[in-house]
Protein backbone atom coordinates (compact mmCIF):
# COMPACT_ATOMS: atom_id res chain seq x y z
CA UNK A 1 0.00 0.00 0.00
CA UNK A 2 2.73 1.99 0.84
CA UNK A 3 4.36 1.58 -2.66
CA UNK A 4 1.31 2.18 -4.29
CA UNK A 5 1.19 5.74 -2.95
CA UNK A 6 4.53 6.73 -3.70
CA UNK A 7 3.88 6.05 -7.09
CA UNK A 8 1.03 8.38 -7.22
CA UNK A 9 2.68 11.28 -5.53
CA UNK A 10 5.64 10.90 -8.17
CA UNK A 11 3.24 11.28 -10.97
CA UNK A 12 1.73 13.92 -9.40
CA UNK A 13 4.86 15.90 -8.86
CA UNK A 14 5.85 14.93 -12.39
CA UNK A 15 2.67 16.59 -14.06
CA UNK A 16 3.77 20.11 -14.23
CA UNK A 17 7.10 19.18 -15.72
CA UNK A 18 5.11 17.04 -18.45
CA UNK A 19 3.04 19.84 -19.10
CA UNK A 20 5.79 22.34 -19.28
CA UNK A 21 7.69 20.02 -21.63
CA UNK A 22 4.48 19.67 -24.48
CA UNK A 23 5.59 23.33 -25.93
CA UNK A 24 9.05 22.63 -27.65
CA UNK A 25 10.66 25.69 -29.15
CA UNK A 26 13.82 25.43 -31.33
CA UNK A 27 16.08 27.17 -33.70
CA UNK A 28 18.69 26.22 -35.96
CA UNK A 29 21.27 28.02 -38.63
CA UNK A 30 22.00 26.89 -41.86
CA UNK A 31 25.21 28.37 -42.27
CA UNK A 32 27.54 29.14 -38.79
CA UNK A 33 29.71 31.09 -41.49
CA UNK A 34 29.15 33.51 -44.29
CA UNK A 35 30.97 35.84 -46.00
CA UNK A 36 30.16 39.40 -46.24
CA UNK A 37 27.12 40.04 -48.23
CA UNK A 38 26.05 36.65 -48.50
CA UNK A 39 22.33 34.71 -46.78
CA UNK A 40 21.70 32.41 -44.40
CA UNK A 41 18.57 31.33 -43.20
CA UNK A 42 17.56 31.17 -39.44
CA UNK A 43 14.73 28.23 -38.83
CA UNK A 44 12.18 29.04 -35.81
CA UNK A 45 10.28 25.82 -34.92
CA UNK A 46 7.95 25.65 -32.29
CA UNK A 47 5.62 22.32 -31.48
CA UNK A 48 2.79 22.88 -28.72
CA UNK A 49 -0.70 20.85 -28.79
CA UNK A 50 -2.74 21.41 -31.51
CA UNK A 51 -5.58 22.72 -29.95
CA UNK A 52 -3.41 25.68 -28.46
CA UNK A 53 -2.46 28.76 -29.74
CA UNK A 54 1.22 30.63 -30.12
CA UNK A 55 2.65 33.89 -31.00
CA UNK A 56 5.91 33.94 -33.29
CA UNK A 57 8.46 36.95 -32.10
CA UNK A 58 7.76 40.42 -34.15
CA UNK A 59 10.84 40.85 -35.78
CA UNK A 60 11.05 43.73 -38.70
CA UNK A 61 14.69 44.78 -40.22
CA UNK A 62 17.04 42.90 -37.77
CA UNK A 63 18.07 39.83 -36.29
CA UNK A 64 20.37 41.92 -33.98
CA UNK A 65 22.94 44.91 -34.04
CA UNK A 66 25.01 43.86 -37.33
CA UNK A 67 22.34 40.85 -38.75
CA UNK A 68 19.72 42.26 -41.03
CA UNK A 69 16.82 40.66 -42.27
CA UNK A 70 16.38 40.32 -45.56
CA UNK A 71 13.13 38.22 -46.08
CA UNK A 72 10.39 36.84 -43.08
CA UNK A 73 8.62 33.80 -44.25
CA UNK A 74 4.88 32.71 -43.31
CA UNK A 75 4.73 30.20 -40.45
CA UNK A 76 3.95 26.72 -41.64
CA UNK A 77 2.04 25.02 -39.66
CA UNK A 78 2.07 20.94 -40.03
CA UNK A 79 0.33 18.27 -37.96
CA UNK A 80 1.06 14.86 -36.13
CA UNK A 81 -0.36 12.45 -34.05
CA UNK A 82 -3.74 12.75 -35.62
CA UNK A 83 -4.06 16.19 -35.68
CA UNK A 84 -3.42 16.30 -31.87
CA UNK A 85 0.08 18.22 -31.89
CA UNK A 86 0.95 20.83 -34.34
CA UNK A 87 4.70 21.90 -35.63
CA UNK A 88 4.72 25.74 -36.22
CA UNK A 89 7.87 26.57 -38.40
CA UNK A 90 9.09 30.07 -39.31
CA UNK A 91 12.30 31.01 -41.59
CA UNK A 92 14.21 34.82 -41.68
CA UNK A 93 16.60 35.02 -44.01
CA UNK A 94 19.59 37.28 -42.49
CA UNK A 95 22.94 38.97 -44.04
CA UNK A 96 25.55 40.39 -42.54
CA UNK A 97 27.55 43.67 -44.16
CA UNK A 98 29.92 44.02 -41.38
CA UNK A 99 32.92 40.53 -40.58
CA UNK A 100 32.11 39.62 -36.74
CA UNK A 101 30.88 36.74 -34.56
CA UNK A 102 27.23 37.77 -33.95
CA UNK A 103 25.54 36.05 -30.82
CA UNK A 104 21.86 35.71 -32.16
CA UNK A 105 20.23 35.58 -28.51
CA UNK A 106 16.81 32.85 -27.91
CA UNK A 107 14.19 33.47 -29.52
CA UNK A 108 10.92 34.44 -27.45
CA UNK A 109 7.58 32.46 -27.95
CA UNK A 110 4.44 32.82 -26.21
CA UNK A 111 2.08 29.72 -25.79
CA UNK A 112 -1.18 30.70 -23.80
CA UNK A 113 0.19 33.66 -21.72
CA UNK A 114 3.47 31.79 -21.38
CA UNK A 115 6.71 32.63 -22.60
CA UNK A 116 8.99 29.55 -23.78
CA UNK A 117 12.65 30.40 -25.52
CA UNK A 118 14.64 28.54 -27.92
CA UNK A 119 18.45 27.92 -27.51
CA UNK A 120 21.01 31.01 -28.99
CA UNK A 121 22.84 30.85 -31.99
CA UNK A 122 25.88 32.38 -33.36
CA UNK A 123 27.22 33.52 -36.93
CA UNK A 124 30.15 33.97 -37.73
CA UNK A 125 31.05 36.61 -40.75
CA UNK A 126 34.29 36.96 -42.74
CA UNK A 127 35.33 39.52 -44.86
CA UNK A 128 36.46 39.04 -48.36
CA UNK A 129 40.62 38.67 -48.24
CA UNK A 130 42.37 41.49 -50.66
CA UNK A 131 45.95 40.72 -51.10
CA UNK A 132 47.30 44.74 -51.28
CA UNK A 133 50.49 43.72 -52.45
CA UNK A 134 49.54 43.09 -56.20
CA UNK A 135 47.11 45.51 -57.37
CA UNK A 136 47.18 44.09 -60.63
CA UNK A 137 45.24 41.26 -60.41
CA UNK A 138 42.26 43.75 -59.92
CA UNK A 139 40.26 44.38 -62.92
CA UNK A 140 37.71 47.18 -63.44
CA UNK A 141 34.04 47.03 -64.23
CA UNK A 142 33.08 45.11 -67.55
CA UNK A 143 31.43 46.53 -69.94
CA UNK A 144 27.86 46.44 -71.11
CA UNK A 145 27.20 43.14 -72.53
CA UNK A 146 24.15 43.37 -75.55
CA UNK A 147 21.85 40.69 -75.48
CA UNK A 148 22.40 38.55 -78.78
CA UNK A 149 19.37 39.52 -81.49
CA UNK A 150 16.81 36.78 -80.75
CA UNK A 151 13.62 37.04 -83.03
CA UNK A 152 11.13 35.32 -80.21
CA UNK A 153 12.25 38.60 -78.32
CA UNK A 154 10.08 40.59 -81.57
CA UNK A 155 7.24 38.59 -82.24
CA UNK A 156 5.21 40.87 -80.90
CA UNK A 157 6.40 43.50 -81.87
CA UNK A 158 6.27 42.81 -85.80
CA UNK A 159 2.30 41.42 -84.68
CA UNK A 160 1.44 45.21 -83.80
CA UNK A 161 3.59 46.35 -86.95
CA UNK A 162 1.59 44.13 -89.07
CA UNK A 163 -1.94 44.61 -87.37
CA UNK A 164 -1.09 48.69 -87.59
CA UNK A 165 -1.97 49.51 -91.52
CA UNK A 166 -5.06 47.61 -91.64
CA UNK A 167 -6.31 49.40 -88.42
CA UNK A 168 -5.49 52.46 -89.83
CA UNK A 169 -7.03 52.16 -92.95
CA UNK A 170 -10.29 50.98 -90.80
CA UNK A 171 -9.89 54.13 -88.48
CA UNK A 172 -9.72 56.38 -91.23
CA UNK A 173 -12.60 54.77 -92.40
CA UNK A 174 -14.68 55.02 -89.92
CA UNK A 175 -13.93 58.82 -89.38
CA UNK A 176 -14.93 59.69 -92.83
CA UNK A 177 -18.25 57.29 -92.25
CA UNK A 178 -18.73 59.45 -88.74
CA UNK A 179 -17.79 62.51 -90.97
CA UNK A 180 -20.58 62.08 -94.08
CA UNK A 181 -22.93 60.97 -91.52
CA UNK A 182 -23.25 57.42 -93.71
CA UNK A 183 -23.71 53.82 -92.38
CA UNK A 184 -21.13 51.64 -92.25
CA UNK A 185 -22.21 49.31 -94.70
CA UNK A 186 -24.88 50.10 -97.54
CA UNK A 187 -27.70 48.15 -97.69
CA UNK A 188 -28.60 46.76 -101.40
CA UNK A 189 -31.84 45.38 -101.68
CA UNK A 190 -32.84 43.42 -105.40
CA UNK A 191 -36.73 44.25 -106.08
CA UNK A 192 -37.97 43.33 -109.37
CA UNK A 193 -38.39 45.90 -112.11
CA UNK A 194 -41.65 46.66 -113.29
CA UNK A 195 -43.14 47.04 -116.77
CA UNK A 196 -43.25 50.32 -117.60
CA UNK A 197 -47.23 50.56 -118.09
CA UNK A 198 -47.29 49.61 -114.46
CA UNK A 199 -44.55 51.87 -113.11
CA UNK A 200 -46.50 54.69 -115.18
CA UNK A 201 -49.94 54.20 -113.46
CA UNK A 202 -48.06 53.85 -110.08
CA UNK A 203 -46.75 57.38 -110.08
CA UNK A 204 -50.51 58.40 -111.85
CA UNK A 205 -51.87 57.07 -108.81
CA UNK A 206 -49.74 58.89 -106.88
CA UNK A 207 -50.48 61.74 -108.63
CA UNK A 208 -54.62 61.48 -108.19
CA UNK A 209 -54.40 60.72 -104.37
CA UNK A 210 -52.27 64.02 -103.57
CA UNK A 211 -55.29 66.35 -104.88
CA UNK A 212 -53.22 69.82 -103.35
CA UNK A 213 -51.56 69.74 -106.88
CA UNK A 214 -55.24 70.41 -108.40
CA UNK A 215 -56.01 73.78 -106.80
CA UNK A 216 -52.36 74.75 -105.50
CA UNK A 217 -49.72 74.96 -108.21
CA UNK A 218 -51.12 73.58 -111.49
CA UNK A 219 -47.75 74.03 -113.07
CA UNK A 220 -46.26 71.63 -111.04
CA UNK A 221 -49.06 69.07 -111.36
CA UNK A 222 -48.44 68.95 -114.92
CA UNK A 223 -45.01 68.84 -115.25
CA UNK A 224 -45.28 65.71 -112.63
CA UNK A 225 -47.99 64.73 -115.16
CA UNK A 226 -46.20 65.10 -118.26
CA UNK A 227 -42.59 63.84 -117.16
CA UNK A 228 -44.23 60.40 -115.92
CA UNK A 229 -45.81 59.77 -119.26
CA UNK A 230 -42.62 61.19 -120.86
CA UNK A 231 -41.14 57.88 -119.07
CA UNK A 232 -43.61 55.64 -120.39
CA UNK A 233 -43.01 57.17 -123.70
CA UNK A 234 -39.31 56.28 -123.52
CA UNK A 235 -39.45 52.94 -122.04
CA UNK A 236 -41.99 51.93 -124.30
CA UNK A 237 -41.41 53.19 -127.47
CA UNK A 238 -37.33 53.39 -126.78
CA UNK A 239 -36.54 56.60 -127.97
CA UNK A 240 -35.91 59.89 -126.19
CA UNK A 241 -39.04 61.28 -124.95
CA UNK A 242 -37.57 63.04 -121.62
CA UNK A 243 -35.29 65.49 -124.04
CA UNK A 244 -38.20 66.03 -126.97
CA UNK A 245 -40.84 68.59 -127.30
CA UNK A 246 -44.24 68.20 -126.87
CA UNK A 247 -44.99 67.77 -130.97
CA UNK A 248 -41.53 66.08 -131.52
CA UNK A 249 -43.32 63.17 -129.10
CA UNK A 250 -46.40 63.21 -131.08
CA UNK A 251 -44.54 63.21 -134.38
CA UNK A 252 -42.51 59.90 -133.12
CA UNK A 253 -45.62 58.54 -131.91
CA UNK A 254 -47.87 58.68 -135.51
CA UNK A 255 -45.49 56.17 -136.44
CA UNK A 256 -47.67 53.75 -134.87
CA UNK A 257 -51.08 54.61 -136.43
CA UNK A 258 -52.89 54.57 -132.81
CA UNK A 259 -54.41 58.38 -133.75
CA UNK A 260 -56.73 57.95 -131.42
CA UNK A 261 -54.61 57.81 -128.13
CA UNK A 262 -52.41 60.04 -129.80
CA UNK A 263 -55.02 62.95 -130.56
CA UNK A 264 -55.92 62.32 -126.47
CA UNK A 265 -52.49 62.48 -125.56
CA UNK A 266 -51.87 65.74 -127.66
CA UNK A 267 -54.68 67.62 -126.02
CA UNK A 268 -53.07 66.79 -122.54
CA UNK A 269 -49.76 68.41 -123.91
CA UNK A 270 -51.34 71.60 -125.54
CA UNK A 271 -53.04 71.97 -122.12
CA UNK A 272 -49.55 71.65 -120.24
CA UNK A 273 -47.56 73.66 -122.48
CA UNK A 274 -50.23 76.42 -122.25
CA UNK A 275 -49.82 76.30 -118.00
CA UNK A 276 -46.04 75.68 -117.83
CA UNK A 277 -45.45 78.86 -120.12
CA UNK A 278 -48.16 80.42 -120.75
CA UNK A 279 -49.52 80.60 -117.33
CA UNK A 280 -52.46 79.69 -118.14
CA UNK A 281 -55.17 78.40 -115.62
CA UNK A 282 -56.99 75.09 -116.17
CA UNK A 283 -60.84 74.56 -114.70
CA UNK A 284 -60.23 71.79 -111.71
CA UNK A 285 -62.84 68.54 -113.96
CA UNK A 286 -60.13 69.70 -116.92
CA UNK A 287 -57.16 68.66 -114.76
CA UNK A 288 -59.39 65.52 -114.11
CA UNK A 289 -59.53 64.93 -117.65
CA UNK A 290 -56.31 65.27 -118.47
CA UNK A 291 -55.31 62.60 -115.54
CA UNK A 292 -57.61 60.26 -117.58
CA UNK A 293 -56.41 60.89 -120.91
CA UNK A 294 -52.67 59.63 -119.36
CA UNK A 295 -54.05 56.50 -117.78
CA UNK A 296 -55.99 56.03 -121.44
CA UNK A 297 -52.92 56.20 -123.19
CA UNK A 298 -51.26 54.20 -121.38
CA UNK A 299 -54.06 51.15 -121.35
CA UNK A 300 -53.88 51.87 -124.62
CA UNK A 301 -50.24 51.12 -125.77
CA UNK A 302 -48.84 49.00 -123.18
CA UNK A 303 -48.10 45.76 -124.14
CA UNK A 304 -49.12 43.09 -121.88
CA UNK A 305 -46.63 40.37 -120.55
CA UNK A 306 -46.96 36.79 -120.59
CA UNK A 307 -48.58 35.42 -117.40
CA UNK A 308 -45.43 33.23 -116.45
CA UNK A 309 -42.77 35.29 -117.44
CA UNK A 310 -39.93 36.14 -114.77
CA UNK A 311 -39.94 40.04 -113.68
CA UNK A 312 -36.42 41.16 -114.67
CA UNK A 313 -34.29 41.98 -110.71
CA UNK A 314 -32.66 45.10 -110.17
CA UNK A 315 -30.72 46.39 -107.17
CA UNK A 316 -31.35 49.11 -105.28
CA UNK A 317 -29.06 51.19 -103.48
CA UNK A 318 -30.78 52.55 -100.22
CA UNK A 319 -28.54 54.81 -98.04
CA UNK A 320 -30.03 55.25 -94.39
CA UNK A 321 -29.02 58.05 -91.68
CA UNK A 322 -27.20 56.91 -89.01
CA UNK A 323 -29.31 56.46 -85.90
CA UNK A 324 -27.98 58.43 -82.77
CA UNK A 325 -27.02 55.18 -80.84
CA UNK A 326 -25.23 54.19 -83.79
CA UNK A 327 -23.26 57.06 -83.59
CA UNK A 328 -22.27 56.72 -80.57
CA UNK A 329 -21.45 52.58 -81.02
CA UNK A 330 -19.09 54.37 -84.08
CA UNK A 331 -17.77 56.81 -81.78
CA UNK A 332 -16.70 54.64 -79.22
CA UNK A 333 -15.27 51.91 -81.77
CA UNK A 334 -13.29 54.61 -83.53
CA UNK A 335 -11.56 55.90 -79.52
CA UNK A 336 -10.76 52.19 -78.92
CA UNK A 337 -9.09 51.37 -82.40
CA UNK A 338 -7.35 54.38 -81.62
CA UNK A 339 -6.07 53.92 -78.20
CA UNK A 340 -5.29 50.73 -79.26
CA UNK A 341 -3.50 52.03 -82.45
CA UNK A 342 -1.34 54.61 -80.07
CA UNK A 343 -0.40 51.92 -77.92
CA UNK A 344 0.72 49.75 -80.82
CA UNK A 345 2.85 52.45 -81.99
CA UNK A 346 4.25 53.36 -78.55
CA UNK A 347 4.81 49.73 -77.84
CA UNK A 348 7.29 49.12 -81.14
CA UNK A 349 9.00 52.58 -80.40
CA UNK A 350 10.10 51.64 -77.25
CA UNK A 351 11.17 48.06 -77.72
CA UNK A 352 14.04 49.65 -80.96
CA UNK A 353 14.77 52.59 -78.48
CA UNK A 354 15.57 50.12 -75.67
CA UNK A 355 17.32 47.54 -78.76
CA UNK A 356 19.46 50.32 -79.96
CA UNK A 357 19.97 53.09 -76.54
Amino acid sequence: MKRYLLTIFSIWLALPWLHAQSVIVDAAIDSLQILIGEQAKVKLQVTLDADKRAFMPLLHDTLVAGVEIVDIAKPDTQYLNKNQRAVITQEFTVTSFDSALYYIPPFEVEVDNKKYHSKSLALMVYSMPVDTLHPDQFFGPKDIIKAPFVWKDWYLALACVLLFTPFLYLLIYLIKRIRDNKPIIRKVKVEPKLPPHQLALQEIERIKTERVWHIEDSKEYYTRLTDVVRMYIEERFHFNALEMTSSEIVEKLLETNDREAINDLKNMFVVADLVKFAKHTPLLNENDANLVKAVDFVNQTKIEEPADAKPQPTEITIIEKRSLRSKIVLGAGIALLGCALLCSVAYVVSEIYSYFF
